[in-house]
């Protein structure tokens, strides 16, 4: 086991290596606004620009980024988002807003999507579980952004119970802050809703039509009994890592249902870094690093929770 998990992580960090290396190469061959159009802060952004190397041929450009970035945390200022401003800094003010986003969803999600799949699966081929089916479905087909649309219309501006935007403050465990953040929770937390209900349904459905709990059954324990006690604990072996890889996951956030409900987190700087007139390369770097790394760690910790949760599997083991 610890074998396999020291080669997940070389993997890892390999793959890591090469996806940041390819942005690199990618926005060195972008053109860069001339720092003379910075106005005050043109010397700044020189200086910045002559420590990073800049002025220096690629590989050796390359070979600085490795040592102040990825290493020494030193990702440049902003030269058009927050200009001459700590890039390293304005990213890590931003992520609380992110966190405690997808925190609230996953907090709220995660026990009625697993709810809704025993029920389901309880309640198989009947007509509760043909209308959990369908609405499953239904969520599970529709992007988020439709979600956070219809919020928007019928409960922020016909029935006004929320308002349109994040509250602007940074006292996050206000409850003012809380019920502005509701409409976005709603629109993210449809999807994972829907997607676990339909993994807990189907994992459940199988491990209630196995022999052994049959076998349970003729020895006199109740239906009730056998799903809690046996049933449960053995659909939970494959729903657990994707729930802790959904946690895991939470610091990546959403970019668009951010950037709808005013979100002030990672996810709207990303798509700024991006999409103005002259990007923010040093933003889109950073922030490319970052969700790179949660995508391949979420991936990693998943595999690895297997080997934990089912004593019986065992990671790279060769067969005898």
């Amino acid at each position: 086991m610890g074998k396999y998990v020291l080669k997940r992580i070389v993997l890892m960090l390999f793959t890591f290596l090469i996806i940041i290396s390819m942005c690199f190469i990618l926005v060195k061959l972008l053109p860069n606004k001339p720092a003379k159009q910075f106005g005050k802060d043109m010397q700044l952004i020189e200086m910045r620009r002559e420590a990073l190397g800049y002025n220096k041929p690629l590989l050796e450009q390359y070979v600085i980024f490795l040592q102040r970035s990825l290493i020494g945390q030193d990702w440049g200022v902003s030269e058009v988002l927050y200009l001459g401003q700590d890039v390293w800094g304005k990213f890590i003010e931003k992520m609380p807003a992110t966190v405690i986003v997808n925190a609230y969803t996953m907090l709220i999600s995660v026990p009625l999507g697993l709810l809704l799949g025993i029920y389901a699966a309880l309640k198989k081929n009947k007509w509760q579980d043909q209308l959990i089916s369908t609405l499953v479905v239904i969520f599970v087909s529709t992007p988020s952004y439709v979600y956070a649309f219809l919020v928007q219309y019928f409960l922020c501006f016909k029935l006004k119970w929320f308002p349109f935007q994040m509250n602007a403050g940074y006292d996050y465990f206000s409850w003012s802050t809380f019920v502005s953040i509701v409409p976005a929770v709603m629109s993210l937390g449809f999807g994972t809703v829907a997607q676990l209900t339909r993994y807990t349904r189907a994992e459940l459905t199988e491990v209630l039509t196995s022999d052994y709990l049959l076998l349970a059954r003729t020895k006199g324990l109740t239906r009730a009994q056998t799903t809690v006690r046996h049933a449960l604990r053995n659909a939970m072996v494959p729903i657990f890592p994707m729930i802790l890889g959904e946690f895991i996951g939470i610091m990546g956030g959403s970019l668009i249902i951010e950037q709808i409900f005013g979100i002030p987190g990672v996810g709207p700087l990303y798509v700024a870094s991006v999409s103005s007139a002259t990007p923010d390369y040093n933003f889109f770097l950073l922030l490319s690093a970052f969700y790179t790394l949660i995508g391949l760690v979420s991936g990693i910790i998943v595999d690895i929770s297997y080997g934990f949760i089912d004593p019986r599997i065992r990671m790279g083991s060769r067969k005898v």
